[in-house]
């Protein structure tokens, strides 16, 4: 497996405010999931979006060694070039993919309307 990173951008934001998102948080706390985050410090929506999302996690206690960082360029043709791209079907980014025991049971792909953490909370708990 390919050797996990760090993403700037998975920086945990001090402004984001765990009290708004109480159930969010006990969500992602709820279970051993494991976070691999596909991004690009270069990249404006991840800049936007994973800080917010390092807060949760970090709100919920997830330890480090559950979140995997996969930082990815983006190649000449406008695809995505990083480690693990082909296997879990990377094509934009930030995508979140959660797993359980090794399955995968919820994925955040970079175009959803609401927040990587309220998006994955809400799968995560049907």
């Amino acid at each position: 497996m390919a050797e996990a990173e760090t993403l700037e951008t998975m920086q945990p934001n001090p402004a984001w405010d765990a009290a708004s998102y109480p159930d969010v948080v006990d969500t992602l706390a709820a279970a051993d999931y494991t976070f691999k985050v596909w991004g690009g410090d270069w990249c404006g929506d991840c800049r936007g979006q994973l800080p917010d999302f390092a807060a949760a996690l970090d709100a919920a206690g997830v330890p480090a060694e559950r979140i995997d960082h996969y930082p990815v360029e983006k190649a000449d043709d406008g695809s995505k070039v990083g480690p693990l791209v082909e296997e879990y079907d990377i094509e934009l980014i930030p995508t979140v993919v959660v797993e359980l025991d090794g399955e995968e049971v919820a994925r955040f792909v970079e175009e959803e309307d609401v927040p990587i953490a309220v998006y994955l909370a809400e799968r995560l708990s049907n």
